[in-house]
């Protein structure tokens, strides 16, 4: 019975990523389907068979390049995601996709993940938006107290000064929508090795 469990515990912490890259990019094409294919083409995730996920950042996972992430996933693999994705057909309408981070002081302690997508946003806003969105659900996670009225930049003080807080961030990918009216798709990734 012993090795039952010690093969279960095992099972399980096998289901825990203990690594994390972030990526983006940018498709156009005229069909719908195939501008997502090349947006992930340029974030160098296509050949997986993608499972999106919701927000935890797990404890002790830890960041690693693009460029190292890649290597690590075989064509067809299920890899999961946190993925902020965002299209239009609209000629010239700004599209942005972005991931947020909050990450612990105490590496044993689970952080967040956000995404967030926006039309007529420009990157910049829409990457602090979700840099924000994280950093304040881990805030409340770990009991500090902030004005959630006030504006990020200043909430952002507050975290850095708390010390729960170890790094905020966030990736992020804005475009326009293509002028003659092809399909314009944006994404960013928080992307899951095991």
């Amino acid at each position: 019975m012993s090795k039952k469990k010690v093969a279960l515990g095992e099972y399980h912490q096998l289901m825990v990523p203990r690594a994390i890259f972030f990526t983006n990019g940018v498709g156009v094409h005229r069909d719908r389907l195939s501008s997502f294919e090349l947006a992930l083409r340029d974030a160098g995730i296509e050949k997986a068979n993608l499972v999106t996920v919701s927000s935890i950042f797990p404890p002790h996972c830890r960041e690693i390049s693009r460029k190292e992430g890649e290597k690590l996933i075989m064509p067809g693999q299920i890899v999961h995601c946190v993925m902020a994705r965002q299209d239009t057909n609209e000629p010239n309408r700004l599209i942005a996709a972005a991931i947020g981070l909050a990450r612990p002081a105490d590496k044993n302690r689970y952080g967040y993940l956000s995404e967030h997508h926006s039309y007529g946003e420009p990157g910049k806003k829409a990457g602090d938006y979700a840099e924000d969105l994280a950093a304040t659900m881990l805030a409340t996670t770990l009991g500090v107290e902030f004005d959630a009225e006030k504006a990020w930049n200043e909430r952002e003080q507050v975290f850095r000064l708390e010390k729960t807080i170890l790094k905020t961030r966030n990736i992020v990918q804005s475009a326009e929508g293509h002028p003659k009216g092809l399909w314009s798709t944006v994404i960013a990734c928080g992307v899951f090795i095991f």
